[in-house]
């Protein structure tokens, strides 16, 4: 039966998902089983396109990716794939219509594998805009059913914590984008060097970011809230660690939030969400 193999691909999703995010797949638990199966499969086809520009050394990292975007294309016109991890997210983005925001998400990957460095605003925003906006999109298309006009009354905000995240794994990756892939995303860094002033400017635009974001946070179909907010919640306190440290150390280690923390933090944004206090 086709539907079996449907819930294994699905399951595949949420395996590759556990693997690679504590905290992210700590943050679908939370949402309303409804809605768990299309983000996982959502986070495991980017996740594998993430790993093929990030890890896959040694590799033929274009050809990879180019031909795992040519087997998304044949899953979606053939609404099913032999890979499970395709054949669960066609099936996701022919549901809610995720055509663009992929497409967006693909050409960010492709800049991983030719560009090194961002000198410009725009650059930068483009491709943040590709690698972590558009997977906040699809989240949100998600959440909200098909209801379009709470998809745009939404999408700022979703973007925005898009931006967020990702430019929180960029200050905490810092030293292994520097070193492992001779990556230097930040454009406001002199000769790619992070000192306390620049990570300053960074955390002040991170924070603007969350603050706008959280006004949408709030405001998610509650299928969708408690894990979304813990994720919110996980993010701005490693914000928090990274603007405690000093530039040194983001230069020599990669920031963390240890496991009592994060079971602080679980159980703290479980209960607010109980007593409606999000």
């Amino acid at each position: 039966m086709k539907q079996l193999f449907d819930t294994s691909s699905y399951n595949c999703s949420r395996l590759v998902t556990r693997a690679y995010s504590t905290s992210f797949s700590k943050a679908i638990t939370l949402l309303a089983p409804s809605v768990r199966p299309a983000i996982y499969a959502i986070y495991g086809f980017v996740r594998y396109a993430d790993e093929i520009v990030d890890t896959f050394d040694g590799y033929n990292q274009e050809e990879l990716l180019l031909e795992f975007e040519e087997n998304y294309e044949k899953a979606l016109k053939r609404r099913i794939s032999m890979n499970p991890i395709l054949n669960a997210f066609q099936e996701v983005v022919h549901q809610y219509r995720l055509y663009d925001l992929v497409h967006s998400f693909m050409d960010s990957m492709k800049m991983d594998l030719q560009k090194t460095e961002y000198n410009t605003t725009k650059e930068y925003a483009d491709y943040i805009y590709g690698s972590a906006d558009v997977v906040g999109l699809m989240c949100l298309k998600v959440f909200v059913k098909g209801d379009e006009k709470r998809y745009e009354e939404l999408k700022p905000s979703a973007m925005r914590l898009g931006s967020a995240f990702q430019k929180v794994n960029f200050l905490r990756d810092y030293k292994d984008d520097m070193e492992g892939l001779g990556r230097s995303y930040f454009p406001n860094l002199k000769n790619s060097y992070l000192d306390n002033t620049t990570k300053q400017e960074i955390i002040r635009d991170i924070e603007d970011d969350f603050n706008e974001a959280y006004k949408g946070v709030v405001r998610l179909p509650l299928e969708g809230r408690l894990g979304v907010y813990l994720a919110y919640r996980y993010y701005r306190r490693l914000l928090q660690e990274l603007k405690s440290a000093d530039s040194k150390r983001i230069r020599n280690e990669r920031i963390r939030i240890n496991n009592f923390l994060k079971l602080e933090i679980l159980v703290e944004s479980y209960l607010r969400f109980k007593l409606n206090a999000i």
